[in-house]
């Protein structure tokens, strides 16, 4: 799918609301300087790097991998957090509850929004059964969403609890 520019990178998006979300959680975000290597990055520059409660980013990461390793902070449990440097683990149905909140997480970012997100996970390569993270979200998502419901990361109505798996 075209996409009208480029994926949203963290420059694109005020600072500061960045922080204020990732604060919601009592998550950190810490901004390194262009060119340096990225902490904790599984997957290397210029995706987002996590370690314990900290999300390290620079100007040029992409706004869905940010969400995306914020979200696997959110979603593993204290000991595997407490323990955390760069690889978040977990099985593919907690993959799939981080993919849903970062989605729903888009909206709470004034610019983002969900549907500008799930366009930038399917320019990057997001992989998801029905083709499309618009599809997998509207039709094959409801054990991810059961899955954040059981772990009290998701309300009713699919509003964020914004709260840390115990």
């Amino acid at each position: 799918m075209a996409i009208d520019k480029p994926v949203l990178r963290v420059a694109d998006v005020r600072f500061s609301k960045l922080g204020q979300l990732l604060g919601r959680f009592g998550l950190s975000l810490r901004l390194l300087d262009d060119g340096a290597p990225i902490t904790g990055s599984f997957w290397g520059e210029p995706e987002a790097g996590i370690v314990r409660r900290s999300v390290y980013v620079r100007l040029d990461t992409p706004i869905h991998s940010l969400l995306h390793e914020a979200c696997h902070l959110v979603c593993m449990d204290e000991q595997r957090r407490a323990g955390l440097e760069r690889d978040a683990g977990g099985d593919d149905l907690e993959e799939a509850a981080v993919c849903y909140l970062q989605i729903v997480l888009a909206d709470y970012l004034p610019g983002v929004g969900r549907d500008r997100l799930m366009r930038d996970m399917d320019a990057w390569g997001y992989s998801f059964r029905l083709g499309s993270s618009r599809a997998w979200f509207a039709s094959d998502a409801e054990d991810a969403y059961a899955w954040l419901l059981d772990h009290r990361l998701l309300e009713a109505g699919g509003r964020p609890a914004f709260r840390l798996r115990d």
